[in-house]
């Protein structure tokens, strides 16, 4: 299997605290089933200032500390990110890395309240030349009265991605209530660890995978944690999966150059 959302990475994030804690993520990872993980620490100017450069120096460093402890696992390049007013400049000049060099990054938004720009920044992002990953939609406190933006993100192209724990009820009937629905109404693309430590936010996908496979299917499970992740770090097109069945409600696509404003948007946030 392929996990493309972790915190891995040692003392870069609220993720693995040392190289120790890493190292027996990784191990039980790779006991669970998993071969490729992304590292995706968090960035989020004002509290954690990871960048490209600093993170495939970590990623690097982490490679040959798993090749020195004889763990099989292969690691790639990505992060977890935050809205920020210079977004999608700094994908562009390679600042803020994507996963393994392709158009597709993971994008996490605010988790109280929905940004009121949000499918406008997506549209710009997609306009670009990106394709976001929104991060645990079912995790966010506003998803559940505002279900209908997923919707139309996703239409619009951007893919979403689950937590596995959720789908195994680890954070909360609500959650768990949301990825059911997420799955049953064909929203979600990809299932993701997002594995922070070893306690609550532990590695680990083949739970969710067979839960999955018991309800939907094996070729769902295998293409939220096989198939498509694959596509996705070889940088090949991965349509969302109801793509071909809906419209998109507002345009994916704009002139070479032109983003949207969205610097209210980071305002409101940095307010709220």
């Amino acid at each position: 299997m392929i996990d493309l959302h972790s915190h891995l990475l040692p003392g870069c994030d609220d993720g693995a605290a040392d190289l120790e804690m890493a190292l027996t993520m990784a191990r039980r990872a790779v006991d669970d089933g998993v071969r490729v993980m992304a590292c995706t620490p968090h960035i989020l100017p004002g509290l954690y200032s990871n960048d490209a450069t600093g993170i495939e120096a970590r990623v690097a460093s982490l490679r040959q500390a798993l090749g020195e402890a004889d763990i099989d696992l292969t690691l790639v390049v990505g992060a977890d990110v935050h809205i920020a007013p210079d977004l999608p400049k700094k994908l562009g000049d390679g600042t803020i890395p994507t996963l393994n060099g392709s158009r597709y990054f993971l994008l996490e938004p605010p988790h109280q309240v929905l940004p009121p720009q949000l499918e406008n920044l997506i549209a710009s992002l997609i306009g670009a030349g990106f394709v976001p990953i929104m991060t645990h939609p079912e995790r966010l406190a506003w998803t559940r009265t505002h279900y209908d933006v997923v919707d139309r993100i996703n239409a619009a192209g951007c893919l979403i991605q689950i937590t596995a724990g959720s789908l195994t009820g680890c954070f909360g009937r609500t959650a768990q209530y949301l990825a059911d629905r997420m799955l049953d109404d064909g929203r979600v693309d990809i299932i993701a660890s997002d594995a922070h430590n070893l306690r609550a936010r532990a590695p680990g996908l083949s739970k969710a995978r067979e839960i999955v496979a018991a309800r939907h299917g094996r070729e769902l499970a295998e293409d939220l944690v096989i198939q498509k992740p694959m596509r996705i770090l070889r940088d090949l097109p991965v349509a969302p999966h109801l793509a071909s069945s809906r419209a998109a409600k507002f345009p994916t696509s704009q002139p070479a150059g032109e983003i949207r404003p969205f610097s209210r948007l980071f305002e409101w946030i940095r307010s709220a």
